[in-house]
């Protein structure tokens, strides 16, 4: 299937994606993936003979938006992201259709023994790993130990992984490997953003319903300065990341680091910033805005915890 032989745009996927989302919250995690991948989220890039739609990254990525704007802890990115990996493979196949889910540890590798960061690990199926040569494993979790780290997140916490003896379902090549990196930097930083879009608006509502002295909170010159300053912070972060969908002037290969980082640090901002506009509502069920930067921040513990941007800063050092 292809963007021109069928007139679609990547944007018309954001509703159909969002009413699905929705339906699969209120359901336990098994039900979800049903839902989700009954709706073709779970193969939107996953290839035809694998029951997918084969439909390029760019579509991926309004559906990783909504996953951020609410709130999805189910692991959808690197569920559509390992559908797309395994090709035509039958693994692929059961990744689109929901009947197995599979998740990815952003850390650690096969040859160190030891993976981390891999969102719903305790409740998927699947786990994808570095081989720690620059391909990729895709291993049976119920072969692995798994330790829970509550630090950042208690009620969805982070997962490591001890890889002695684990079972070996399929091995991607060094190629495949990168290719998916990249893919993921881009979903991960449309779902950080997304996040971030769904806090602005809720707090810039807030601001304008608000009334102290008579007057809405939005009508407060500081209280404006700092929702222009939100605004502009999201809005850079989209555009970098619209960006980079493209090739450049000379039709290479965008680098997607410095868009993955800047996403993370905007978004952090901007959540921390709407936290705080709402005084001590932003932590509480209600205006649940925590549970958001939570995920952020876990996906920042991902990549070293601004390490990322660090790194992006050496390389464009390096490179004049």
């Amino acid at each position: 299937m292809s963007n021109s032989d069928n007139d679609l745009r990547p944007e018309e996927f954001a509703q159909a994606a969002a009413e699905a989302i929705q339906d699969a919250q209120a359901r336990d995690f098994r039900d979800a993936a049903r839902v989700l991948a009954a709706a073709g989220l779970c193969g939107v890039c996953a290839q035809e003979d694998a029951g997918g739609l084969a439909l390029g990254i760019a579509f991926a990525l309004p559906i990783a938006a909504e996953a951020g704007k609410l709130r999805l802890h189910w692991p959808l990115l690197e569920n559509l992201l390992v559908a797309k990996a395994l090709g035509d493979s039958p693994l692929a196949a059961k990744l689109a259709s929901g009947e197995r889910v599979a998740t990815w540890a952003l850390q650690g590798s096969l040859q160190d023994g030891l993976a981390g960061q891999a969102r719903g690990a305790r409740d998927c199926d699947w786990v994808l790993v570095a081989d720690g040569q620059g391909g990729g494993t895709l291993l049976d979790l119920r072969s692995i130990e798994i330790q829970e780290d509550e630090a950042l997140d208690p009620e969805h916490p982070q997962s490591w992984l001890a890889l002695d003896g684990a079972k070996v379902l399929a091995t991607l090549d060094a190629a495949t490997f990168a290719a998916l990196q990249r893919d993921s930097h881009i979903l991960i930083a449309g779902f950080v953003n997304g996040a971030a879009e769904s806090a602005l608006a809720t707090t810039a509502g807030y601001m304008a319903t608000r009334v102290q002295f008579g007057r809405p909170l939005s009508a407060k010159q500081a209280v404006r300065h700092l929702l222009a300053r939100m605004r502009l912070q999201q809005e850079a972060a989209s555009a970098g990341i619209q960006r980079v969908l493209d090739t450049d002037e000379d039709g290479r290969v965008r680098a997607t680091r410095p868009v993955l980082a800047n996403a993370l640090a905007s978004a952090a901002f901007v959540l921390e910033k709407s936290i705080h506009l709402h005084g001590g509502m932003g932590f509480t069920w209600e205006v649940p805005l925590h549970y958001a930067l939570r995920e952020v921040r876990k996906f920042d513990a991902a990549f070293g915890a601004g390490a990322l941007a660090s790194q992006v800063g050496r390389d464009f050092i390096q490179s004049v």
